[in-house]
């Protein structure tokens, strides 16, 4: 394997980082035992810049360039974005309305038939009617759907380690 250059990042697939190498888990280093390191990534990841620096924190997120290509917002080095769990507001819903209607006429089946509005199967009897005078019933006849939950936004994923070279080759400018 060829010397990587300081502060590259390679996925690995072992359980543990090799000598010169660290996990891209948010910890924070020594600049003092690290300052090739902190030349290249300064503060872009967290640390204090005088004591510490931080590696990149890449547990549960995926890897994305920076800057801004066609028709997409701009994205700065070391920029968190996303979330892996959402909670729909009523806002980002489409606008739908659950009603059920009744008659007051009396049945002419016992069992659910593909015209009856609720077909299936249920313990109870459903009548269908060829009454043409349904009505809603009142609103608070079905309960609300919802109820604040989060539900995951994480696309299909595989899980790796990634590291960064904490020694190697110093990357010049060209």
């Amino acid at each position: 394997m060829s010397e990587p250059f300081v502060a590259e990042i390679r996925i690995f697939a072992g359980n543990f980082a090799p000598r010169g190498w660290a996990f891209c888990d948010g910890q924070l280093l020594p600049i003092s035992q690290n300052t090739a390191l902190f030349s290249l990534i300064g503060t872009v990841y967290g640390g204090d810049g005088r004591s510490t620096t931080a590696l990149p924190n890449l547990q549960g997120r995926a890897p994305m360039h920076p800057g801004r290509g066609p028709g997409l917002t701009s994205r700065r080095l070391g920029e968190k974005v996303g979330t892996e769990t959402v909670t729909l507001t009523e806002a980002q819903i489409p606008s739908h309305r659950h009603t059920l209607r009744a008659a007051m006429a009396t049945g002419t089946s016992s069992a659910p038939s593909t015209t009856t509005s609720m077909g299936g199967s249920f313990p109870i009897q459903i009548y269908n009617s060829d009454d043409q005078n349904l009505s809603d019933m009142a609103a608070e006849t079905l309960s609300t759907a919802g109820g604040n939950q989060s539900h995951e936004n994480v696309q299909p994923y595989l899980t790796l380690n990634f590291i960064i070279a904490l020694v190697g080759l110093y990357p010049s400018h060209s």
